[in-house]
């Protein structure tokens, strides 16, 4: 009977953290600001006590469900009133600017200078001249914007004239024929079959994969 309550409450935690997590959207796990960081920590530890609490599990159940509806609601206020955002989460801090660093700044940030030089060299920037301007941002991360001499070369600086970038589209995966993909791209087996026959392949079983552009040319890996 014991290890039948274990279950059940186990089985509980798990579908209670799912369904919130979907409800909280992929954010939890893109970018974490300060009360996301705060809220997906309590909400597991509150979980993981929901998980082992056999004899009164909607205790932690019932605070799940509040701080899964609290972090909800937050996110729709912000939303729809952009100003409480940076009572809620936070702004950005101006920590370096044509060439001088802000101690004030990285006071207020609680960012110290070693910490600085790691993010420095993590964005790629191992020599801080090269940098113009760099923004500590609310959820953590260092935002960095190089010197004009310093930024990679792009078409539009070398006045030349590419076509546009399409994604392309998966229609095989794992010997298998993705056949929803293939209708989004007007396409057919009968098609896909021919290809298939004129690269030397006998059937989409010997592919790992196979990718399909706006051109409808395949790339076979």
């Amino acid at each position: 009977m014991e290890i039948i309550k274990i279950f059940l409450t186990t089985f509980l935690s798990v579908i209670s953290l799912f369904i919130i997590a979907k409800a909280m959207g992929h954010k939890q796990m893109a970018q974490l600001d300060f009360f996301d960081y705060i809220t997906g920590i309590t909400i597991g530890s509150i979980a993981s006590e929901l998980a082992i609490n056999n004899e009164s599990p909607w205790k932690p159940l019932i605070a799940l469900i509040i701080y899964g509806t609290v972090s909800i609601a937050l996110s729709i206020i912000t939303s729809h009133y952009p100003r409480s955002r940076k009572y809620i989460n936070g702004t950005p801090t101006i920590i370096m600017n044509n060439g001088n660093l802000y101690r004030k700044n990285m006071k207020k940030a609680r960012l110290d200078l070693t910490e600085f030089m790691v993010m420095c060299r993590q964005e790629g920037y191992f020599d801080i001249n090269d940098i113009q301007t760099a923004i500590f941002e609310y959820n953590g991360k260092l935002t960095v914007l190089p010197k004009s001499e310093h930024r990679p070369v792009t078409p539009s600086d070398m006045k030349l004239t590419v076509k546009s970038a399409h994604i392309t589209t998966e229609v095989i995966m794992d010997g298998r024929i993705l056949h929803d993909n293939l209708n989004r791209m007007g396409l057919d087996i009968k098609w896909l079959e021919k290809e298939l026959h004129s690269h030397g392949y006998k059937s989409a079983k010997e592919i790992f994969l196979a990718i399909c552009d706006k051109d409808k040319k395949l790339s076979f890996f």
